[in-house]
């Protein structure tokens, strides 16, 4: 099968070899020089641009940051006409990128204008999912349009799921994905409130992985935070537009996430304090800062306990 993908970052660029490993034949596109070699070296052909890749496919992949990017891949501008202005009337786009609901809806809806049939079917499990296919990947589709695809998705994802009807893939991208940060910030609560008390900090960390709170963020992340690189192969920004998606969709939505407004505003600051490009985990430092410990500088040793402040609290 002749396949459009574009962009070639953490997920795309693992998403891509692993269909070019499959047999297909793939056009490729990304604005960066370097991952568009990478991907040309293992057996894809380079287009001058996105639509370039897109032209004559039967399926266009997309992995690009999110809304901004997404819609201007679809409708263009001052360069180009966009995705859905080169497609072929019976093709299929396969958006992999964490969206938000209104775009995914006027996509769609364009896209059935033209032909063309859109699929939201963002995926989790980092670059080492996509280079290994095990992603999980949420479709928002009609049935027969999943069952069409369903191949495809096998080749760069282990768990594929049929979360439901165009626009759910959207929806439960976004809701599983603030646990991700949600989680690295009661992570790093837990690891300070362990080592301030006293406990050696990588004991604290390997008995939360394997007690009740173990998770994600403590096997991946928190290696990272102890070592103090905080995770760069993920930045900042991203982190910070999945949290804003979240608040946003439950403001849409109509309900209240306390817990989840607090996290995207912290978040928030961290990328105002660091940066978009910095490593995502950083925003933990913020509340190590907070309380005078940073966990990498205390090295495996217990951390001084302070004395209590307000002796009518001691027994």
């Amino acid at each position: 099968m002749r396949i459009g993908f574009i962009g070639l970052g953490n997920i795309g660029g693992g998403a891509a070899r692993r269909l070019i490993d499959a047999g297909h034949d793939l056009v490729v596109s990304d604005l960066d020089s370097e991952r568009l070699r990478r991907v040309v070296e293992s057996g894809a052909t380079a287009a001058d641009n996105a639509e370039a890749a897109a032209q004559g496919t039967d399926v266009v992949f997309t992995s690009v940051p999110g809304p901004p990017q997404i819609r201007e891949l679809a409708f263009g501008d001052s360069r180009g006409s966009g995705l859905l202005g080169v497609m072929a009337a019976g093709s299929t786009w396969i958006e992999l990128s964490t969206n938000d609901a209104v775009t995914a809806s006027a996509i769609r809806k364009e896209g059935a204008n033209c032909g063309v049939t859109v699929l939201d079917a963002p995926v989790s499990g980092g670059p080492e999912g996509a280079q290994a296919g095990t992603l999980a990947i949420f479709v928002g589709a009609e049935e027969h349009e999943f069952d069409g695809v369903r191949p495809l998705l096998d080749v760069i994802g282990e768990r594929v799921t049929h979360v439901g009807p165009p626009g759910a893939g959207v929806v439960a991208k976004i809701a599983q994905v603030t646990l991700c940060y949600t989680q690295t910030i009661t992570l790093i609560e837990a690891m300070l409130l362990g080592v301030k008390g006293g406990v050696r900090p990588q004991a604290m960390l390997e008995m939360i992985q394997h007690s009740a709170g173990r998770s994600y963020a403590a096997d991946v992340y928190g290696p990272e935070i102890l070592a103090g690189t905080y995770d760069a192969s993920f930045p900042l920004s991203h982190a910070a537009k999945d949290m804003r998606l979240a608040t946003q969709l439950a403001e849409d939505l109509g309900i209240d996430l306390p817990f989840t407004e607090a996290v995207e505003e912290l978040y928030a600051r961290a990328e105002a304090e660091f940066g978009s490009t910095a490593a995502h985990c950083l925003a933990a430092q913020l509340l190590e800062r907070h309380n005078d410990l940073l966990l990498h500088t205390v090295g495996d040793a217990p951390a001084p306990v302070d004395a209590n402040p307000n002796p009518k609290d001691q027994t």
